[in-house]
């Protein structure tokens, strides 16, 4: 398992990499939707909620989702190939990923290295992208922890993925009950990932 060591640095992204986090309608999808509209830039939304014509109430926040976003927004669904998606797009780009943990509920029933080998895919497309990039993310760690198996395990997953890329983001924003504060201005960087099982997401180690 890889981890940055004291006084080295993590492998940057190209571009710049924001991400956007915060609870159940908490304002996040809309601040990250803001962001895209004043970036300048083409947009492309990635959106990565699997479909389910029979859960209505999903569906319907799906809708609130489309209805939101400007008809000259490119849209792709992908449920699943994230990376392949991220690496498909052209330069010049802000490329809106909505969400990380739609994604990872989609990739939840990967076994232990499936899941290294994927997260470690996502990590290599959003640091070599050539757009802007700005992901949005659920905080799901706040509360008790989960009494199944699944719910742990989705836990434990997102929270160590939205570290490690908080760790390589340009900007980080918690967003809570409308309003954003921008994490990386006002915070104090904690350590790195002291056990991440996502394989080999940093570079050779470059001194400060």
């Amino acid at each position: 398992m890889a981890q940055a060591k004291k006084g080295k640095k993590l492998m940057q992204p190209t571009n710049p990499l924001r991400l956007v986090t915060g609870p159940s309608r908490s304002g996040k999808s809309e601040w990250a939707e803001t962001l895209a509209m004043q970036s300048g830039q083409p947009v492309v939304y990635i959106a990565t909620a699997s479909l389910d014509p029979e859960d209505s109430e999903w569906q319907a926040r799906i809708e609130r989702h489309q209805h939101r976003r400007p008809s000259s927004w490119q849209t792709l669904c992908v449920p699943l190939d994230l990376a392949v998606a991220i690496q498909g797009q052209p330069p010049g780009l802000c490329i809106l990923i909505d969400s990380l943990g739609s994604w990872l509920t989609n990739c939840l029933e990967q076994d232990s290295i499936t899941w290294q080998d994927s997260a470690h895919q996502l990590f290599l497309a959003l640091q070599q992208s050539e757009s802007q990039v700005i992901i949005v993310a659920e905080e799901t760690t706040w509360g008790v922890v989960p009494a199944y198996a699944s719910g742990r395990l989705f836990r434990d997953r997102l929270a160590e993925l939205e570290r490690a890329i908080a760790a390589i983001a340009d900007q980080v924003d918690l967003v809570v009950a409308g309003y954003a504060l921008n994490l990386k201005a006002l915070g104090q960087f904690v350590s790195p990932i002291p056990s991440l099982p996502l394989g080999e997401i940093f570079n050779s180690p470059k001194e400060s």
